[in-house]
């Protein structure tokens, strides 16, 4: 029997990757998009899925896309992105607008928790329950998968914005506008940035900064793991491709926790840079199952 096909697109805020795949081993196709406003870049997503819909109709399409939005079925702003730093995109419609134009069963759900479904499906999280996904990038976002299923409650995981308790001596105010010197204020690769002077990728191995972002990864993911106790966490995105930093926040993690719970195992993801577009996958098959909007 020929297997299903189905449509993921990773809506990021500086890229949008669209895929058509029956899973991880059979891509049959992939396009990158630019984010740019939101007319334009949903436009241009819908176009490839039109064109490869008129070839070979795919059988469910799911949505990965950075937050905040809402996940509620029973809100009339299901499917869309709330207030957003983002230029253009506060409240955009963006799975009625998709599913308007495709009469398939639809997945909807933030970027990282897309990236924790495919990573639990297919990567790192196979078998781990409940598993978390963290992403150290230009922001920092966790996505939880709790049952097989991503978590939400009042809206969805928040894990960049948890508080962090600042090293003697750090008078750097942090770069979220929103809390200053939460994790993403801190420990993002914008706060590494504007600490420093340099991107992430410039600093040497030696920086005195790479002991702060490890102090201050290892403090965020201790707050995750008293709450959710997952069994492993993988720390993705472009920052945690420093050399040895996955390392150093272990060691950090183990002296946080202090002895009073076992560290839960930090591992890289295994899809790498595919784990949200994966996801946006899995998002699909998952409505496929329900058939209705997830």
């Amino acid at each position: 029997m020929e297997k299903a096909i189905f449509a993921g697109v990773e809506l990021g805020g500086t890229k949008c990757v669209v895929t058509l795949a029956a899973g991880p081993g059979a891509v049959l196709a992939q396009q990158r998009v630019p984010t740019e406003d939101s007319p334009t870049t949903l436009s241009a997503i819908a176009d490839i899925l039109a064109g490869w819909w008129a070839e070979r109709p795919f059988a469910a399409l799911g949505v990965a896309s950075f937050g905040p939005v809402d996940l509620d079925r029973r809100s009339p702003s299901f499917g869309h992105i709330l207030t957003t730093t983002k230029p253009g995109w506060s409240m955009t419609d963006v799975a009625p607008r998709l599913a308007r134009r495709f009469a398939v069963p639809l997945g909807f759900d933030t970027d990282v928790n897309g990236a924790a479904l495919g990573e639990h499906r297919w990567g790192a999280g196979r078998g781990v329950d409940p598993f978390v996904y963290v992403t150290v990038g230009t922001g920092i976002g966790g996505g939880v998968v709790v049952g097989g299923r991503p978590l939400h409650g009042l809206v969805h995981p928040e894990m960049g914005h948890v508080p962090i308790p600042r090293e003697p001596g750090d008078d750097f105010p942090g770069v979220c506008p929103y809390h200053g010197g939460c994790l993403e204020g801190l420990a993002s690769g914008v706060a590494l940035q504007r600490r420093c002077g340099a991107p992430a990728e410039a600093l040497p191995a030696g920086h005195e900064a790479w002991r702060l972002e490890a102090r201050y990864l290892a403090l965020g993911v201790c707050a995750i793991a008293a709450v959710l106790s997952p069994p492993r966490i993988a720390l993705g995105g472009g920052v945690m491709r420093a050399p040895g930093l996955l390392g150093r926040v272990s060691t950090e993690l183990t002296a946080a926790l202090a002895g009073y719970v076992r560290a839960p195992e930090l591992v890289p993801p295994a899809l790498g840079e595919r784990a949200g577009v994966l996801g946006a996958v899995t998002l699909a098959q998952m409505a496929l199952a329900t058939g209705a909007v997830q």
